[in-house]
This record gives structure tokens, sequence and C-alpha cells, in this order.
């Protein structure tokens, strides 16, 4: 989904100050770490790779070329018209790994496969009034296996299924109109276990919130910001936190739950929730006599139908997210707020500039403006992200966690 190709390691290594180790015990970090930085630079060769991460020049030819008989790295064209041999920049092969991507969202089910590098090469989704786990089901047996096919693929080329979902689907029924009774349903059920007869791989489950924080950063083009809070505009308001490079899920796996983000002096709830979430869209567009199904289809490419209803609504979702990233940042210092959401790209733009607009009225004393940016991929952001998450576990670094996953290689006490 994203072209490197134009990519500087040498403008931009001092943005990722990510080191290795020597130490022969740790290969399968050092691994990582070269990955993590190929993916972040769009190629790498031998010398950006020594210089950005401080191994020795014969532990990087090592690296290079064990990731490149995996299969996992491939030689670009050499550079010539330098003193010396040629150098050959390594890529991402983009075909090392597949994955699906399911998303369960309020109103949609989607379905990715997506490859090492996150081109979709088959999409399915399908509308809904509210989800159920029988629905699903139903929707993952009836196109799982044509989407792989689509995909130019076998089913033993696909490394995992990874699913993205609100994980308290039984709240909130009041606000986008679905049975108390059906939604209790999720309360009992385990994707894991309940798709394991659908779904030959390996399953895990992610947050969407999280997951769609995970397709911007691993995706997404490179971001220079290492800390950085991500609000995703759904059905409800969600999304995710960055810290040192890294999606935070938290202990709970909820981090970036913002919907109970309070929200001073806004008439219609003191929530987040209750002003920047897609539902309240819906019901202005209800109580003007309009039809959000038919209005505000998920794929439209705008929404000028509803221009009446989408200009209040921008200012209000502006104001109260402008807010909740004040709110965000008396408690980490962010250096940038990305905002996306299940929206056409002009919205989006919309969106973002309202929320500019809303934080040069308001009192920042003590607090340093962060940037404000769109996100890149809309409504397949949370799909995109499930199908990311064994890439970002396997194949990237994780600050946040590498040294009480390694303690033995970082010699110090933990």
């Amino acid at each position: 989904m994203k072209n490197k190709e134009g990519d500087q390691p040498d403008a931009q290594a001092s943005t990722h100050p990510l080191k290795g180790s020597n130490l022969t015990t740790v290969r399968g970090v050092n691994e990582r770490l070269v990955l993590h930085l190929v993916r972040s630079h769009g190629k790498l060769t031998k010398a950006d790779a020594t210089r950005m991460t401080g191994l020795s020049a014969n532990a990087v030819s090592v690296i290079f070329r064990a990731l490149e008989a995996d299969g996992l790295l491939l030689r670009c064209s050499p550079i010539r018209g330098r003193i010396g041999q040629p150098s050959v920049p390594m890529m991402l092969n983009p075909e090392a790994r597949h994955y699906v991507g399911l998303k369960i969202g309020r109103r949609t089910f989607e379905l990715v496969v997506v490859n090492f590098v996150g081109e979709v090469l088959a999409h399915r989704s399908e509308a809904h009034a509210y989800p159920t786990p029988a629905a699903t089901k139903r929707f993952l047996s009836q196109h799982l296996a044509t989407l792989v096919s689509s995909a130019g693929i076998a089913q033993h080329d696909i490394a995992a299924m990874n699913i993205a979902m609100p994980f308290e689907l039984w709240s909130w029924v009041a606000e986008f109109g679905a049975p108390q009774q059906e939604m209790d349903a999720w309360r009992r059920f385990d994707p894991v276990a309940e798709f394991k007869d659908v779904v030959p791989w390996p399953i895990t489950v992610e947050n969407d919130g999280n997951a769609a924080c995970r397709a911007e950063l691993v995706f997404g083009p490179p971001e220079t910001a290492q800390d950085f809070v991500y609000f995703f505009v759904g059905s409800f308001i969600g999304g995710g936190v960055v810290l040192n490079g890294s999606v935070f899920p938290g202990r709970s796996g909820n981090s970036g739950g913002f919907g109970p983000l309070r929200v001073p002096d806004e008439p219609g709830g003191d929530r987040l929730v209750d002003h920047a979430s897609l539902v309240v869209l819906e019901r202005m567009i209800v109580d003007q006599g309009g039809d959000p199904a038919r209005d505000i289809p998920p794929e439209a490419d705008d929404w000028d139908a509803v221009e009446s209803c989408l200009q209040p609504w921008i200012r209000r979702a502006g104001r109260s997210l402008a807010h909740a990233i004040i709110s965000s940042l008396a408690v980490i210092d962010f250096q940038a707020v990305v905002i996306d959401g299940a929206f056409p790209p002009a919205v989006r733009k919309r969106l973002v500039d309202e929320v500019e607009r809303q934080l040069d009225r308001l009192d920042m004393q003590g607090i340093t403006r962060p940037d404000i940016k769109p996100g890149h991929f809309g409504g397949i952001a949370r799909a995109l992200g499930a199908a990311a998450y064994q890439i970002s576990t396997e194949y990237m670094i994780d600050q946040n966690t590498l040294l009480r996953q390694n303690p033995s290689t970082s010699g110090l006490p933990l």
C-alpha cells in the first residue's frame, strides 16, 4: 500500500535510534532489527544497516544472507557511480508472507488478504445493522475460500488470520440500535475457538482501534514521531497509542479506548463518544428524514448528499477531539496526533482542519502542540491492521517489550 522506492536511508536514520548487539545469542533480535529498518526505509544497503544498528559489518552481512535465504529480502539493482564495489540495496520480498485480516465492526464485516508489504490482494465487505456471532461466522464461511483464491494464492501460502474487533461489542448497543439480548451473545463467544472449523491457520484477536493504529504504523509512510496518539472515528470513536515507535496495547489490550474521555461544555453528552462518532452523524441524518445506509454507504467516494448534517457534525467532532487531544497530551507528551476514520478522504481532511481550528481557540498552556496529521487508510484500516499483527509482532522491534521478553540479552536487571 505504500511505495518507498524514493526513501533515503541516510536522511531518516536519526529517526530510528535502534541499536543491535554483536552477541551471537541475540541473532533473532538483530534479524528483526534489520527487517524493521528495511521496512522503515524501503531499501537498505549493508553499509546503511551497519551504521544504523551499530552491528559489525560481518554481522550485518551474515544477517542479510540469512534473510535473503529465508526469502524475506530481495536484492535490488546495484548502486553504481561510487568509489569501490557497487552497493546492492536490499528490500522486503512482498511475497515472503501472506495474511488474512478480518474486521468485525458494528456496521460492517471486512476480509482482506495482504502480502508482506501491505498490498491488499483481495477484499470483501458486507454491511449490516449490527453484528452477531452467527452472522460473523456465516460471512467468514461464505467468503474466506473465494477471497484467498481471488488473491491468486493457495491456502497453504497464508501464515495466519488475525481478527480486529471491539472488545465489548455488547456495550453502547442502544446508541447504534442493536438489541441487547443478541449482542450479549458476544460475552460468551470465543472467536479463536469458534472459527477453528472454518479457518485452517493460527488465529489471534486484537482490539480494532489498536489494529487500525497498527496499520498506520506498519504500512503507512515512514513516521518520524516515535510517540503519537491515533484516533479512529468509526461507529464509535477509538484508536491506539504509539510509544517508542511501537503500538502500546496496554495490560488488557485496550489502550486507545478514547470513548469515555470527558468533553466539557458540549451539548449532547460529556464523553468523546457522544460527539466524535459516526452513530451521531447517523442520528442527525435520520432526524432530517434521511437514511444513513443509503446516504453514507461504506464504499462511497463522497458524502455530499448529507452536507447539511456533515458540516455541523465535523464542527462538533472537531471540538470534542481537540479537547481529547489536550487531555491526552497532559498525560504523555506526544509528538504527533493522527486522525483517521471510516469516511472518504475529503471528510478526513475537513475533520483534521477543524481540529486545528479548534486547538487554536483552546488554552494550551503547559502543553507542546503536536503535529496533527491525517491517517492514510480510512475504513479498511482495521482489517489491514489485523493482517499486520504477525508482521508487527514477529518481524519488527517493539522497544516497549524487548527487554522484558529478552532479559538475557540486555545485561540489565529487570
